[in-house]
């Protein structure tokens, strides 16, 4: 009789390594603020940092193609007057980001293709609801314009950046301060962590919870249960997630039954707090400490122990935040199925995850059909409670980013609304019947004109700027 002593997996021998020295982003001043967000997002197009900025909130937002040493006079995405705490871009547009500060306020950016002479200083709209500073920030993963925000308030807000209104805001749902807040696949449901050591599953529309369990969902609770990635493809065929809570436990529990754990990851000491990052297609969670300097990966199965631990990726500097890039910017030629962006103090080295394949075709079974820019949903129809799954798109012959897509956002106008019932008595001697609503719309529109004209004077520049650099290096 034969027996397997390997269990059979295509990603046991998943490796990783830096890339070249001339490609990696130096000069960053990396933000000191004492907050255990990412600091960095990554998308096919762009990287952003949050960095050091005097007199308020700032971050720096980096075309990928272009690397190296960065200008100290780079521009930056400035507005917020306090530091910037989480950053987070929207999975449907790759040009629009949000932002989260001290300042109790969120901003939403549109990007250009182009890189700016001056900084950004204009979001497209500012969304004001908490009371307290705001630390966490996430994009419905499959509805258009859907933007989630958590904050010391112990308040989750539900936004639709489209027109700047609140959609759901969930309070008495934590006693307090909200660590981690995670999406599942369709965005129906979302889980929290929470420094009363509870884990939470929530329903949003509902606005109720629908399971919880404390403290961690572990025997032995950690002093604070941190982020929690919603895994698929798990246990049960119920859906499920996995707590990364501080070291030395990582948890993983089914979605329904709270009761026990499923399965509990020793981990060794680690500086600091886990970021976990979690790739629905190959399910691999990829565990960063912040402080350390090692990313471990662990691929998740349907059959016990349900946890396999593959491989560490060591290097010498730690780590002060990462960012990780969404599937379609991968580069399905050297059979990339993971790429990370690791912050030092002054650097971001990207770190590339590669399956070892001697065939130079596309390889099926590393790259399934995965998640698009296209939303499935518009916010109206998701919050009158319909679900789909994201849009799926096929890398066989690769993804090119879709051009600058213009973030629209209609706000009503309170000048449109009807007065109360009753005569309103006025001592002007103008025509009662006057409306300043022509007026004013007159006055927007012009007021938009002239922001058109300065983007396009602002590209204008750009592009003379850059065929001006080429003339002067292909002279003497």
């Amino acid at each position: 009789m034969s027996r397997r002593v390997v269990r059979q997996s295509k990603f046991r021998h998943v490796f990783g390594q830096p890339v070249k020295a001339d490609q990696m982003y130096e000069d960053i001043r990396v933000s000191k603020v004492t907050w255990d967000s990412s600091f960095c997002a990554v998308n096919p197009k762009f990287v952003a940092i949050i960095v050091e900025s005097g007199g308020g909130g700032a971050f720096i937002v980096l075309p990928l193609a272009k690397t190296g040493r960065v200008d100290k006079n780079h521009p930056l995405v400035t507005g917020h007057t306090a530091p910037v705490l989480d950053i987070d871009w929207c999975p449907h547009n790759d040009n629009v980001i949000a932002s989260a500060s001290e300042d109790t306020t969120v901003m939403v950016w549109q990007i250009p293709d182009y890189v700016p002479v001056r900084n950004v200083t204009e979001p497209v709209v500012t969304l004001e609801g908490h009371s307290k500073r705001v630390g966490i920030i996430s994009w419905h993963p499959t509805a258009r314009n859907v933007l989630l925000s958590a904050g010391c308030d112990n308040l989750v807000i539900l936004w639709n950046v489209g027109t700047g209104e609140m959609l759901l805001v969930l309070e008495d749902m934590h006693t307090d301060l909200i660590y981690n807040v995670g999406w599942n696949r369709n965005g129906s449901l979302l889980v929290t962590t929470c420094k009363d050591k509870k884990v939470r599953v929530i329903d949003p529309r509902k606005q109720q919870v629908v399971a919880g369990r404390g403290p961690a969902l572990s025997p032995h609770p950690p002093p604070r249960p941190r982020s929690v990635p919603w895994l698929t493809r798990v246990t049960n065929r119920d859906g499920g997630f996995g707590a990364a809570a501080h070291p030395p436990t990582t948890a993983l529990a089914p979605q329904k039954n709270f009761e026990e754990p499923i399965a509990l990851q020793e981990m060794d000491t680690s500086n600091g707090v886990l970021l976990p990052f979690y790739d629905p297609d190959s399910s691999i969670v990829y565990l960063c400490g912040k402080g350390d300097s090692s990313i471990r990966y662990f691929e998740i199965t349907d059959e016990a122990p349900y946890v396999h631990y593959l491989n560490t990726y060591s290097s010498k500097e730690p780590q002060r935040g990462m960012g990780f890039m969404p599937k379609r910017g991968l580069d399905v030629s050297k059979c990339e199925i993971a790429r990370f962006f690791k912050l030092h103090e002054r650097k971001c080295e990207p770190i590339v995850m590669t399956v070892p394949r001697k065939s130079d075709l596309f390889q099926d079974d590393l790259y399934p059909d995965t998640p698009g820019p296209e939303p499935a949903l518009e916010a109206d129809e998701w919050l009158s409670g319909k679900d789909a799954e994201p849009i799926l798109i096929s890398l066989r012959d690769g993804y090119v980013p879709v051009k600058n897509r213009e973030l629209k956002v209609v706000k009503k106008n309170i000048l449109d609304s009807k007065p109360p019932p009753g005569r309103r008595h006025s001592h002007s001697t103008c025509n009662p019947d006057f409306s300043v609503s022509p007026a004013l719309e007159e006055v927007l529109e012009e007021i938009r004109a002239l922001k058109e004209t300065v983007q396009a004077q602002e590209k204008r520049i750009s592009d003379l700027e850059n065929k001006l650099c080429q003339f002067t290096n292909g002279t003497d």
